[in-house]
C-alpha cells in the first residue's frame, strides 16, 4: 500500500486542528512520506500503517464491547473516515480493520502492545491515538462503561495516568459543546474543559494557571516545533492549537477576574 503516510498525516492534522483543512495539510505531508518510502528499499510495515490498522481495529473492538455495534458507532467511524478524506481503497482497509477488531477473540492487549512498541519514545503519537479513540467512543456511545474499561486499560499500557485520561475526556467533551455553537461566534467551553486544555485542576492557584498556560504555549509554539523538525507547512496547524490554549486561558482569566 502507498497511502499509509497520507492517512497518518491526515489523522494528526485532524487531531491538531480539528478541521478538514488540517487533515488536508497532514495528508500532503504524508504523501511526501509515501513517495520517499516507495523510492527506498523494502522495509517492514511503517509506523503510519501500524497506526492506521490498530486505530480502526481498536475502534471496532470498543464499539463491540457492549455486545453489539450500534448505528451511532458505525456513523462515528464513517464520520472520521469522511473527515480524513479517505479514498475507496482506504475506506475498505479501514472497514476491514474495524471488522477485525469487533470479531470474537480479538486480542486488543497484544495489538496495543505492538503499536506501543512501534511508537517507541513517541509519546505524542500515543496521546494522539488515545484522543482519537476517545473522540470515536464519545460520539458512538458516550463512552459506555465497557468502552471506558477498554480505553482505560489502553491508556495504562501507554503510560497515560488516570488523571491525564480524565483531563483528556473533559477537554473533548468541552470541545463537543463548543462545536455546537453558531457559525462565526467565539468558541466557549465549560471551565472544566478549559482547565483540562491547560492540563491542570480547577483548584490551581492563579500563579499555577499562568505557569501551565506558558508551559503549554512553549510546548506547542509553532516556531519551536518547526525548529525541532515540524515541516513548515504544518506551522498553521500548530498555530491553531496555540489559539485553543489561549482561548482556554482567557476564559479562565475572565472567570477568575485575573489581570
Amino acid at each position: 500500500m502507498g497511502w499509509e503516510g497520507k492517512v497518518f498525516g491526515a489523522l494528526i492534522g485532524l487531531l491538531v486542528t480539528r478541521s478538514v483543512w488540517g487533515a488536508v495539510i497532514g495528508a500532503f505531508i504524508g504523501h511526501v512520506f509515501d513517495q520517499e518510502r516507495r523510492a527506498g528499499a523494502r522495509t517492514p510495515p511503517s509506523l503510519p500503517a501500524v497506526f492506521f490498522r490498530t486505530m480502526f481495529e481498536v475502534m471496532g473492538h470498543v464499539a463491540k464491547s457492549d455486545g453489539r455495534v450500534s448505528e451511532a458507532e458505525i456513523e462515528a467511524a464513517r464520520r472520521m473516515m469522511r473527515e480524513l478524506g479517505l479514498g475507496p481503497d482506504q475506506v475498505s482497509a479501514a472497514i476491514a480493520s474495524f471488522g477485525v477488531g469487533k470479531a470474537p477473540g480479538y486480542d486488543v492487549d497484544a495489538a496495543v502492545a505492538r503499536f506501543r512498541a512501534a511508537c517507541g519514545p513517541r509519546r505524542d503519537l500515543l496521546a494522539a491515538f488515545m484522543e482519537l479513540q476517545l473522540r470515536a467512543a464519545l460520539a458512538g456511545n458516550d463512552l459506555s462503561p465497557p468502552a471506558r474499561a477498554i480505553l482505560t486499560r489502553v491508556a495504562e499500557q501507554f503510560g497515560i495516568s488516570g488523571l491525564e485520561f480524565v483531563r483528556m475526556e473533559a477537554s473533548l467533551r468541552g470541545r463537543r459543546g463548543g462545536d455546537a455553537r453558531s457559525p462565526g461566534t467565539r468558541p466557549s467551553r465549560a471551565l472544566s474543559a478549559c482547565y483540562a486544555e491547560l492540563g491542570i485542576d480547577a483548584g490551581a492557584s492563579d500563579r499555577e494557571v499562568t505557569k501551565a498556560y506558558r508551559r503549554q504555549m512553549s510546548r506547542h509554539h509553532p516556531d519551536k516545533l518547526v525548529a525541532h523538525g515540524l515541516p513548515e507547512s504544518m506551522a498553521q496547524a500548530a498555530k491553531e492549537k496555540t489559539q485553543r490554549i489561549q482561548e482556554a486561558y482567557e476564559q479562565i482569566r475572565t472567570a477568575r477576574g485575573m489581570r
